[in-house]
């Protein structure tokens, strides 16, 4: 027999149901459209890129050209992950996963700061194991067009997926514009070894130190991608400076006493926080409950981008 609480589950969950397509539209239309409508265009953008570089590279008899190319193959991996990864941090919060799903995106994040160091590292291992290397086929200028083409397109490329991910607070869109970038910078060794061996051969050498001051900036961009995702997953807090903020926003609220025990961690680029409150302690449950919500409330409108807030309520034993 159905009882009254199997009835109010049926409908709770009925009236979740009702409610989760138009959750899902909100979610789609404000943070899942954008970063899927540049992560395509970076993904089509890539492989055209890569196409035309392997061209001009065997047209014009060069293997920079040629393992640019494959540099650019490897921004694909990491477009690709946005566009799976996006599905599931975006999603809204769930029995299951009542604190939402950003650590997908950290994951994602670290994934793409992981590429980058292991493209800096490739970098670098062909220039110091070719230094010695000479080519057989005489280099020409029409090799040019694909890493310039790189450069305008990447850098072009760069400025709008940083944009789109700083307007969103995607920290993965963000690294994966830096992919955008270091796929230009890694083009500029291969126009100098173009025109270097254009012209005379022993001008290669150019070449080989160029990747290698690309190569060190790119593993610097990928620690500076990887640490706050890092941070993250090891559920660390906000700063001690967002952590007063917090504290001074708290302490305006009439009829909190004292703000303690705060406990943030970062969820994505926004964090959760739970703090204590002491109020006077002959209030009734109601006038105490009042504070909290309005604790809560504002810190959500002045915090330092807070995604929930847990307000515990104390007595204060210290009152008159």
């Amino acid at each position: 027999m159905c009882t009254f609480s199997d009835r109010l589950d049926v409908d709770v969950e009925r009236e979740k149901n009702q409610n989760e397509p138009a959750e899902r539209k909100r979610y789609e239309s404000s943070e899942i459209a954008p970063v899927r409508r540049i992560t395509w265009i970076g993904l089509f953008v890539n492989i055209g890129l890569a196409g035309l570089k392997f061209v001009v590279g065997f047209l014009g008899a060069s293997q920079a050209v040629i393992a640019d190319a494959v540099h650019s193959l490897s921004d694909m991996t990491t477009d690709i992950a946005v566009l799976v990864g996006v599905k599931f941090w975006s999603a809204p919060p769930d029995t299951c996963h009542p604190y939402g799903h950003k650590r997908v995106e950290a994951l994602v994040t670290i994934f793409i700061g992981i590429t980058l160091a292991a493209v800096a590292c490739g970098l670098a291992y062909r220039a110091m194991v070719t230094l010695g290397d000479r080519h057989v086929h005489h280099t020409t200028l029409v090799a040019l067009w694909g890493p310039v083409a790189s450069i305008f397109f990447k850098e072009l490329l760069y400025h709008w997926t940083v944009r789109v991910g700083r307007q969103v607070k995607s920290p993965a869109l963000v690294a994966n514009a830096w992919h955008h970038r270091s796929d230009a910078l890694s083009s500029v060794p291969a126009i100098i070894a173009v025109v270097g061996a254009s012209f005379h051969p022993s001008l290669d050498i150019l070449d080989h130190i160029g990747a290698l001051v690309i190569a060190g900036f790119i593993l610097h961009v990928s620690w500076k991608i990887l640490s706050p995702a890092l941070a993250e997953v090891s559920d660390h807090g906000a700063s001690e400076a967002e952590q007063d903020r917090i504290y001074r926003i708290a302490m305006t609220v009439e009829g909190v006493a004292n703000v303690h025990a705060i406990r943030t961690r970062k969820s994505g680029a926004r964090c959760l926080v739970d703090l204590h409150i002491r109020v006077a302690p002959d209030l009734s449950v109601r006038a105490g409950h009042d504070i909290a919500e309005t604790v809560k409330k504002e810190l959500l409108k002045y915090g330092p981008d807070i995604l929930d807030v847990l307000v515990h309520v104390e007595p204060d034993e210290q009152a008159p």
